[in-house]
């Protein structure tokens, strides 16, 4: 499994919240593709201009050919496409550690 995350600065509100509805519809698409293991949007508490989204994919392989050639791509892509110019980072990592407790 690979973590993709993809880091927005976002500084006018109202973009904002239109931001955080195209990721709502934007979610749908990958909630339909096999690649995709899950997703998280996160806005910063100190800095509410800044967004992270963490995609989990099966591999950046299933990411980048399965993914990006398939039939989600493309309207996942509509949705956010707005927002393309406000990504600070979009990068792969590889989990090394996980601590889950089961605590909210």
């Amino acid at each position: 499994m690979t973590v993709e995350y993809i880091r927005y600065r976002i500084t006018d509100p109202e973009r904002r919240a239109a931001f955080e509805k195209a990721c709502a519809a934007a979610a749908e698409h990958l909630y339909a593709a096999p690649q995709c293991l899950g997703y998280e949007l996160a806005r910063g508490v100190e800095e509410p201009d800044r967004f992270v989204l963490r995609i989990e994919w099966t591999s950046v392989r299933d990411h980048e050919r399965g993914f990006r050639e398939g039939p989600h791509f493309r309207p996942f892509l509509a949705e956010i496409r707005p927002f393309v110019g406000d990504i600070e980072e979009m990068k792969h990592y590889e989990r090394l550690l996980v601590v889950a407790k089961g605590r909210v």
